[in-house]
């Protein structure tokens, strides 16, 4: 791959991230049920597939410096931008950001933390990844999931890299895949826990198999057609699955889970990934905005829900509510399929983290 050949894909993968991180803003805002369920199917495995796209064997002479980049890059923001809700929580009781009454669409709610709660939530973030803002940061298991499966993978990989002939850098990747599907279906079908690992592992393990789909699409994209009737198949056959009620990454997997996400995940990310190369090819605002957004995507990921609150604010206005659904998780439930504030909600969820992230480094630049 020459240096512009090289250069179109990361702004494309970048596009790619951007489109998944709307995508993930919208989803989490109670919209219409069909479109919640489409964008549900593929969203996630896009980011674990775009994460192993950029992969590089060099890492099996050189592991270390692999996990060091994946614990700077997703341990410690986690734990940075955990701690900062930790800190904030009681605060945002206070202010009434956060209340016991109104909860999440279950009906569970959230409450202040004594001492011995916040110092058992501290020691879950920096030792399990876990113990954050279920409230505010509920998104943030993405971060220990990337982690695990891209450690998982590069373990597997230098575990089976040439023991035979067949099992070569071709190759390891698809029995890899092959590995992570078959501990997920012996998994699901036993109702097993992995105990270590913070819910139970399941999105872990989907983790490395779409983390392997990631290597194995940059080995072969050249001969992956991208035309516009396939990538109209890829939606049909999206939409067709969100009709039947397919999963997408789910904590409480299903057995049919484990052989239709694989399917949905890789064709939700071919989708995508035409559609970027097409809006790649496209010079201008459009293009500049996503390829921006894409290279922001932690960001989005930490402040989308705080940022969701200025939307309920409005809307609390709007349809006169009690104040105190400004506590909802993650937005107002009230008309939440019947009106378009989901269209407000996904982009102001968007927007502000990137305003605020864009006018922090203007502001540290100017000094």
């Amino acid at each position: 791959m020459n240096q512009l050949q090289a250069k179109r894909s990361n702004t494309t993968l970048s596009i790619c991230k951007a489109i998944a991180i709307i995508l993930m803003c919208a989803g989490h805002t109670e919209g219409p049920k069909l479109l919640m369920d489409f964008i549900y199917l593929f969203h996630m495995p896009v980011f674990f597939i775009a994460a192993g796209y950029f992969f590089d064997k060099k890492y099996l002479s050189d592991p270390w410096t692999f996990c060091k980049k994946r614990f700077k890059g997703l341990y410690v923001p986690f734990v940075k931008w955990s701690v900062l809700f930790l800190i904030l929580h009681n605060l945002f009781f206070k202010i009434g950001l956060l209340n016991e009454h109104f909860g999440n669409w279950a009906g569970g709610v959230t409450h202040p933390y004594d001492w011995h709660q916040f110092w058992q939530r501290l020691v879950h973030i920096v030792f399990s990844m876990a113990g954050y803002d279920e409230f505010l940061a509920g998104a943030f298991w993405f971060f220990r999931a990337l982690l695990v499966a891209s450690i998982v993978f590069l373990v597997l990989y230098k575990l089976l890299y040439n023991r035979h002939k067949w099992l070569n850098h071709d190759t390891v990747p698809i029995v890899i895949a092959v590995l992570a599907f078959a501990f997920s279906w012996f998994k699901v079908a036993n109702h097993l826990t992995i105990t270590t690992l913070v819910q139970g592992g399941i999105r872990d393990c989907w983790g490395v198999l779409f983390f392997s789909m990631g290597v194995l699409y940059r080995r072969h994209e050249h001969n992956i057609s991208e035309h516009s009737a396939l990538t109209l198949l890829y939606a049909a056959l999206l939409v067709g699955g969100s009709c039947l009620g397919l999963q997408g990454m789910a904590l409480k997997t299903e057995l049919k889970t484990v052989f239709t996400l694989p399917v949905t995940g890789v064709i939700g990310f071919l989708m995508v990934h035409a559609i970027a190369s097409w809006l790649d090819r496209h010079e201008g605002a459009v293009k500049r905005f996503l390829v921006y957004c894409g290279n922001n995507t932690l960001y989005i990921f930490v402040f989308h829900i705080i940022s969701f609150k200025i939307v309920s604010a409005l809307k609390i206005w709007y349809y006169g509510l009690d104040w105190g659904q400004i506590g909802c998780h993650m937005v107002i439930h009230e008309h939440s399929t019947t009106d378009l504030f989901w269209v407000l909600y996904t982009i102001v969820g968007t927007a502000v983290p990137l305003l605020g992230i864009t006018l922090y480094r203007r502001l540290n630049a100017a000094h």
